[in-house]
């Protein structure tokens, strides 16, 4: 499994939150073990192969840390989202648009045109080409205006010490 692999399911995990009343506990709980992926393999080839340790704790980091700073990447995505209200956004590029501002706000060792590239390219898969260039759009503004007056992001990132809840 990629991690490109891996950040899809964690994008199906953080999409999947946005429906109900579940933590991020309980839903990696019944979604992120091997009976599942067996289940879900059937439809859904990315399922086929279940996360090595790296990999699934990559998983719980984004699901965690997207449903702990969720009102945050929500309040991102509004504010970058010029002439858009949160609620016409779809459903599946908000899920995307969250993991990517968490990578990038929040995973140092993710370089921001890597967790871009990815969510636009995983947008293409789910919406309307239209769609990826919002969240392109979306992203891209989003890092110029938070990153603008450092040079890296390291270092913005090293001055945010909050991480992913633990379970």
């Amino acid at each position: 499994m990629t991690r490109d692999n891996a950040r899809e399911i964690a994008v199906h995990l953080i999409f999947s939150l946005g429906f109900g009343t579940q933590s991020a506990d309980e839903v990696l709980k019944s979604e992120l073990n091997r009976e599942r992926f067996g289940e879900l393999a059937q439809e859904m080839p990315i399922y086929a192969q279940y996360p090595n340790e790296k990999q699934e704790t990559y998983i719980k980091n984004l699901v965690r840390g997207a449903f702990a700073h969720g009102p945050e990447l929500d309040d991102y995505i509004s504010r970058y989202a010029v002439g858009w209200s949160f609620e016409r956004i779809p459903r599946m590029a908000a899920a995307i648009m969250r993991t990517a501002m968490y990578e990038i706000l929040y995973m140092p060792d993710i370089p921001n045109a890597a967790a871009i590239n990815a969510a636009v390219e995983l947008t293409k898969q789910y919406e309307p080409q239209e769609v990826a260039a919002f969240v392109n759009g979306i992203l891209g503004s989003f890092v110029r205006a938070e990153f603008q007056d450092t040079p890296a992001k390291p270092e913005k990132a090293a001055a945010r010490t909050e991480t992913a809840p633990e379970a």
